[in-house]
Formats: structure tokens, C-alpha cells, sequence
């Protein structure tokens, strides 16, 4: 351990502590900054720390043990803080939406603009609404629709084509 100095029992805490943060306030604040992984809230913990021991300086046993204690602090605040911010990490994952989620407003406007394509489309004829379901619902191939349908590509063009101006005036006028 390092002394103080011969006569470190007799100091007050203010030449205690101005001592000890002129010697040892940047291996401390290096010390907190490695637990830590940053800087400012490093620096805030050394800072407490001696703020800590001079409220306490009468009450050591051990002048010379200070840079210990001091040390010791340092280490207990750092994990201190670092369980606080796993539990406001924690905290704000369950509470806080994902920054990709949509509002609640945004799910309610999805919700109206559905309903109106769905009615839309059931305003359509039967051949135009089966080509747009299957190519834009089950994302089927041209070829696939019309083996399904039972015609060829080029109807299903003609109904795909039909189908969305019919559903692109419908909503037009619906908005």
C-alpha cells in the first residue's frame, strides 16, 4: 500500500482527500473507465468516491488505508452502476416498442386501408378479383393463374390489369 505521508493520521480530511485526488484521481478514473466502458460516468464515480471518503475520513480506521478504500469504492460504485443499467436496458427492451415497429395508429390506418382494398375488391367482377387474389395474395406467376383459372396468360393480363384500375378508381374516390 502507499502512505499518505508520516503524519497522514493527523490530516484533515479536506488536506487528506486534496492529496489523494492529486496522486491518484487518473489511475482511479482509468481504473472505473475499463469496469465502465465510459468516460463520463467513470469520472462521476471517482468523483463520488471522494466525496465519500471525506464524509467518512474521521470514522477510518486507517489513514494510510485510504487509496484502499478509496479503491474499493470505486470498484462497488462501477458495479453498482452497471447492474442499474442492465436493469434500465432490460426495462426499456420490454417496454419500449422496436424502433421498426409501427405505432398503434399506423396497425389502425393498416386495418381501415385493408378493409377498403377487401371491399374493393369484393365490388369486382369474379375473374378479375381471382386473378388479383392469386397474383398479389399468393404472389402466383402468370402461368400459375391462369392454370388455375383455367385460361390463358394473356386473360390473366387482361383481368390483372382490369381488376387494378377498377380498384385504384374505387379508392381514389373512397379517400
Amino acid at each position: 500500500m502507499v502512505a499518505l505521508a508520516p503524519r497522514a493520521e493527523t490530516w484533515a480530511a479536506d488536506e487528506a482527500v486534496t492529496h489523494l485526488f492529486t496522486a491518484h484521481y487518473r489511475p482511479l478514473v482509468r481504473l472505473a473507465t475499463l469496469l465502465l466502458h465510459e468516460s463520463g460516468a467513470a469520472e462521476e464515480i471517482v468523483q463520488d468516491a471522494y466525496v465519500a471518503l471525506h464524509g467518512r475520513w474521521r470514522r477510518l480506521r486507517d489513514a494510510d488505508k485510504a487509496l484502499a478504500y478509496l479503491r474499493a469504492t470505486v470498484v462497488n460504485r462501477s458495479r453498482s452502476a452497471l447492474r442499474h443499467r442492465k436493469v434500465v436496458d432490460r426495462h426499456l427492451a420490454m417496454s419500449s416498442p422496436e424502433p421498426d415497429a409501427p405505432s398503434a395508429e399506423a396497425g389502425a390506418l393498416a386495418l381501415l386501408q385493408h378493409a377498403a382494398v377487401v371491399a374493393a375488391l369484393r365490388g369486382l367482377p369474379n375473374r378479375q378479383r381471382e386473378a388479383l387474389v392469386l397474383r398479389y395474395y399468393l404472389d402466383l406467376s402468370e402461368a400459375d393463374i391462369a392454370e388455375t383459372m383455367g385460361c390463358s396468360r394473356g386473360a390473366v393480363k387482361s383481368h390483372c390489369s382490369r381488376g387494378m384500375a377498377a380498384l385504384r378508381e374505387t379508392l381514389e374516390r373512397a379517400s
